[in-house]
C-alpha cells in the first residue's frame, strides 16, 4: 500500500512540475529519459527490437537497430511529457498543436447518426488526439482505458481523462455494453485495439507473424453498424498529426465468426500500414505475438544470469 501511495504521489509531482518546465527544455529531458529506460529495461528492448526487426522485415543493421529501439523509449516517455503537459493547455493549445488529414472521414460517419469506431494503435501521440475531438463543440468522445495498477494511479488517470471531456470505460465485463451505449449515442468511441490484452481476440496476421487483437471494434461495427476507422496519430517536433483513413468495410457477408475475422483482419492490414509510417513512434512494450514470451524469458533469464555472477 505505501508503495502504491508514493507511485502516485511521485506521477503526480512529476506531471505537476512537466506543466512548469518551458516546451525548449523538454525535449532533452525527453531524450535522457528515454535513453536511461533503453538502458534499463531489457524485456522491455528485447521487444521493441523485435518489433522493429518485424518492420523492417529483418533489413536492419545492428547501428540503425539500436538507434531506432532508442527512439521507441525516447518517443514513449515523450508521449508521457505531452499529456501531462496538456493539462495546463486550453483549447486554443491543443488545437494550435494538432493537425489532420482525412477528418472528413469521421465527420461523414458521424453524421449518419452513429458513432464511429476510431480504431488506433499504440502509436505517437494518441492521448492529444482525445483531448483536441474534446475541442470540437458538437463531438462527444468515449474512450476505453486499460485498468492500471496501483488502482490509485488509474482512478487519477481516469479523473485527469474526464476533467478534459472525455467519457472514460474501463476494460472490463461491462465495457461492451456501455460502447453501444455511447455508439447509440453518436459519441465518437476511440479504442486502441492492436494489443490483445485480456487473451480473448480473433486471430489475425500481422506483419507476418500469426496472432490476435480484440474482437471488440468489428463485432460491435457488426452490432451496431458503426463505421470503423483507422486512425493513427504522429509525434511531431512541435505538434501532433493524425493520419484518418477511409471505414473500413463492415457490411455482413458471412457468418458472424467469419466476419469478426475478416473485419478484424483489415483493421491489422491499416495498423501495418500505419505504422510503416512512423516505426520508431509504435509504443507496443509488451508481448504480442506468441513467440515474444519465449523471447523476453531468455532475455531475463541471460540478464538474472549476469546479476547472479556480478
Amino acid at each position: 500500500m505505501l508503495k502504491e501511495k508514493l507511485i502516485v504521489t511521485a506521477y503526480k509531482l512529476a506531471s505537476s512540475l512537466i506543466k512548469a518546465i518551458p516546451d525548449h527544455y523538454l525535449s532533452g529531458i525527453n531524450n535522457t529519459l528515454g535513453r536511461c529506460a533503453y538502458r534499463l529495461s531489457p524485456g522491455k528492448r528485447a521487444l521493441v527490437e523485435r518489433n522493429m526487426h518485424r518492420t523492417h522485415k529483418g533489413q536492419i543493421t545492428n547501428r540503425e537497430l539500436k538507434q531506432k529501439t532508442q527512439q521507441a523509449f525516447v518517443s514513449y516517455v515523450k508521449y508521457w511529457t505531452d499529456s501531462a503537459k496538456m493539462q495546463s493547455l486550453t483549447d486554443y493549445q491543443i488545437d494550435a498543436g494538432f493537425t489532420v488529414e482525412g477528418f472528413e472521414h469521421i465527420e461523414n460517419a458521424w453524421a449518419e447518426g452513429l458513432g464511429p469506431i476510431l480504431a488506433l494503435p499504440h502509436l505517437g501521440g494518441w492521448e492529444w488526439a482525445g483531448r483536441w475531438l474534446t475541442c470540437r463543440p458538437k463531438f462527444e468522445v468515449t474512450v476505453v482505458v486499460e485498468p492500471q495498477q496501483p488502482k490509485e494511479l488509474f482512478e487519477f488517470m481516469m479523473s485527469y481523462r474526464e476533467s478534459f471531456g472525455m467519457n472514460v470505460i474501463p476494460l472490463g465485463p461491462n465495457a461492451g455494453k456501455e460502447v453501444i451505449k455511447a455508439i447509440k449515442n453518436n459519441h465518437v468511441v476511440c479504442l486502441l485495439c492492436d494489443r490483445d490484452i485480456q487473451g480473448t481476440g480473433v486471430s489475425v496476421t500481422f506483419f507476418d507473424e500469426e496472432t490476435s487483437i480484440p474482437a471488440g471494434p468489428a463485432t460491435l461495427s457488426i452490432r451496431t453498424g458503426a463505421k470503423i476507422i483507422p486512425v493513427a496519430v504522429y509525434q511531431r517536433s512541435k505538434l501532433h498529426h493524425a493520419v484518418v483513413r477511409p471505414p473500413l468495410n463492415s457490411v455482413r457477408q458471412g457468418n458472424l465468426r467469419e466476419d469478426v475475422a475478416r473485419i478484424s483482419q483489415d483493421i491489422a492490414k491499416s495498423f501495418e500500414e500505419l505504422i510503416l509510417l512512423e516505426p520508431e513512434q509504435w509504443h507496443l512494450m509488451s508481448p504480442n505475438w506468441p513467440s515474444d514470451h519465449e523471447a523476453v524469458k531468455n532475455i531475463m533469464g541471460k540478464v538474472n544470469l549476469r546479476k547472479g555472477n556480478s
